[in-house]
Order: structure tokens, then sequence, then C-alpha cells
């Protein structure tokens, strides 16, 4: 069951002010400097008046990325299951509460108008995955944007190449690549198309 925190989309505010689904994690062995992109992307994406929406399935891996955007002036939205517990620097964050992890991902991706995937853990990765999927993939018309830092998307960039390339039409649009956070935004608006 899903309390009530909506995010009303205007047609204007939904073309200039797009609903983000973000994934990243601070978590396991990796990249060290994960922290430091999640805080770089939120505080880039709220800037440009990106709406953001975080999964936390069983946790809440992208704090960086929550505060920094929130510290700019961003709006954030968790979707996490019933049993959530925000941690305190977090507790004005609006939360939407749904038990059914299938549900919770399904939601997730209608609320979302894009993707973004940041350095991160093969978990976020599966997630944004699987989310990505439930919206209907490249046929969904959601583009998913990745921030390819350190290669760590190398593997599916050259899944793209070899495979969407040649099955999906405008694949340069659904999934698209950037090597640093500076980019990130025009690789997000070039995606969907935002004007401002």
């Amino acid at each position: 069951m899903a309390s009530s925190v909506a995010l009303p989309v205007a047609a204007n505010v939904a073309q200039n002010h797009p609903a983000l689904a973000v994934f990243a994690s601070d978590k396991g062995p990796g990249d060290a400097e994960r922290s430091s992109i999640m805080s770089q992307a939120g505080t880039l994406l709220a800037r440009h008046g990106a709406r953001i929406i975080c999964l936390a399935d069983e946790t809440l891996d992208n704090i960086p990325l929550i505060t920094s955007a929130r510290a700019a002036g961003g709006e954030v939205l968790i979707v996490a299951d019933a049993a959530f517990q925000a941690p305190a620097a977090l507790a004005e964050v609006p939360v939407e509460r749904i038990d059914d992890p299938e549900a919770r991902v399904k939601r997730v991706g209608e609320l979302a108008q894009g993707f973004v995937g940041l350095p991160g853990s093969l978990a976020s990765a599966a997630a944004l995955y699987r989310t990505w999927v439930r919206a209907g993939a490249g046929a969904g018309g959601k583009p998913v944007v990745l921030l390819n830092h350190h290669r760590a998307f190398e593997a599916m960039r050259g899944m793209a190449t070899d495979i969407l390339s040649h099955s999906v039409s405008h694949a340069e649009r659904v999934v698209v690549f950037t090597d640093n956070v500076d980019d990130l935004w025009n690789k997000v608006a070039w995606a969907l198309n935002v004007t401002a």
C-alpha cells in the first residue's frame, strides 16, 4: 500500500524540471570517489531543476546525493518499504512507502521521466536495470544516462554499441554515456530534449 506523496507534473514543469530516478551506492568495494561523485551529481541535477527519485530497497545507499541535492534547493522523493527509517539528516525528505518490492520498482519507473546511473555497486546497477526494464526499457521512451567514471559502465557501453544500436530505434538517446560529472546534465537534457 502506498502512502500519498504526490509529485505534481504539469507539462511545462515536467519538460523543464524532469523527474529523474537516480541510482548510486557508496557501499562495497570500488571507486573511493563515489560519495564525492554523488554529491557533485546531486548538486548539479538540483541546480538544473531536476526532481530526484531514489529507491530504498532494504537500504538507502545514496545519502550524499540526497543531502547535496537538498542543500542546493532540489526536490527529492524516496520510495521505500513500510519499515524504512530515514537517517536523521533526511527526516524532512518525503517518503512514499510501498511494501511490495515489485510495486516499489514499478512506482519509481512510473514517476521517472529518465534514469541516471552513477558509479556504485552491483546492487545499484541491478536496481537501475530492473526499474528501467519495468518502465518499458527502450520502448518505454525513458532514457538512461550513465556516468562512466573510471569506466564503471564500460561493459554496458559495449552492449549498447553492439546490440541496442542495431535493434532499438534512436538507441543513442535511449542509453547515453558521459565520462564526467560536469557533462551529466548536458547528456540528461539532450536525452530528454529539455529546453531549460
